[in-house]
Parts: C-alpha cells; sequence; structure tokens
C-alpha cells in the first residue's frame, strides 16, 4: 500500500481526490497547506509520495516540496498547478519533483505522473466535449478566484447551471 500525502488548499478537489486514491487501495492523508503537511509527516506515519498544489494561500507548492524533500529526502512529489510555466517547472524539478501536472487533472494522470502504468489514461484517444468543457469551466473559475458568478458572467452561462456542472465529477472519457 502506497502512502500519499495530498497538499492542496482546495477542499472539494482535495477531498475527491483523496477518495478517489483510497479507493484505489492508497493510504491518503490531506492537508490544507505547509503546516498541517508538516503535522502529518511529524509522527510515524511517513508518506512514499506526495501530490503538492503550486499556488496555495500561504506557502507556495515550491515551498512545500522544499520542507517534504527535506524530511523525506525519497518521497515522490507530483507538483499540481492550473499556472503552469516553464520557470516553475525548472524550479519544482530542480527541487526534486518527480513530475508536474496541470491542472484539472484526475487521478488517473496524477498516478500516471508517478509512473504507475496500470492507471496511465490512453494517450492516444481524444478527450471527450464533456471533459473540455469541464477542464474550460474549471480553468476560469481558477482565473475568477472562485467566484462562481464571474465565471458564470464569462463564459454565458446562468450562475444556477454552472453551480450544476461544478457539482459533477469529472466525465469519464472511456465511455
Amino acid at each position: 500500500m502506497t502512502r500519499i500525502l495530498l497538499v492542496d488548499d482546495d477542499e472539494r478537489f482535495r477531498t475527491r481526490l483523496a477518495r478517489s486514491l483510497t479507493n484505489r487501495g492508497h493510504d491518503v492523508r490531506t492537508s490544507d497547506g505547509m503546516e498541517t503537511a508538516l503535522q502529518e509527516i511529524g509522527g510515524e506515519w511517513k508518506p512514499d509520495r506526495a501530490v503538492v498544489d503550486l499556488r496555495m494561500d500561504g506557502p507556495s507548492g515550491l515551498e512545500v516540496l522544499d520542507r517534504l524533500a527535506e524530511e523525506i529526502p525519497k518521497i515522490q512529489v507530483v507538483i499540481l498547478t492550473g499556472y503552469g510555466s516553464i520557470a516553475t517547472t525548472v524550479e519544482a524539478m530542480r527541487l526534486g519533483a518527480h513530475s508536474y501536472v496541470a491542472k484539472p487533472a484526475d487521478t488517473d494522470e496524477i498516478l500516471a505522473a508517478f509512473g504507475d502504468d496500470l492507471h496511465a489514461p490512453d494517450a492516444a484517444k481524444p478527450r471527450s466535449l464533456a471533459r473540455i468543457e469541464w477542464e474550460v469551466i474549471n480553468r476560469t473559475l481558477v482565473d475568477c478566484k472562485g467566484n462562481v458568478s464571474e465565471t458564470a458572467r464569462r463564459l454565458g452561462l446562468h450562475r444556477r447551471t454552472l453551480q450544476r456542472r461544478l457539482s459533477k465529477f469529472p466525465p469519464n472519457d472511456e465511455e
């Protein structure tokens, strides 16, 4: 059983990803930032892997990555971000990140970033329109700092319609 620490300040995303990873047999603990992440690893439980969001309130994901690497030198860390850039990718790799994944990311993409071929998505298979729509909605929501009304306005949707779409899990492209 792989022990995974999930550090993300987006409670909804963190809860869903933790549940998905747990359902796949992983021992998952969650944290909303550096302070609680360090508390999680302060005892006997030491994760083999960590999934860390790049942009969080308080210390950034790069700072969390740096501290995790100090505390647990053999830990594999995947950095998640909706704000990818060459500079942050290079910095994350320099600090010891195993990989770098753009949000929104699903469980298969994250496990594939760790090199878990059993869960790797079929790269040749195109994404469904529902999946692309879900990604655009979530990217716009991040750009609007979580403001649903502003996100709905930018996307030309009614706020309630947007809320219904946000309440759904990411679409499964295997159907």
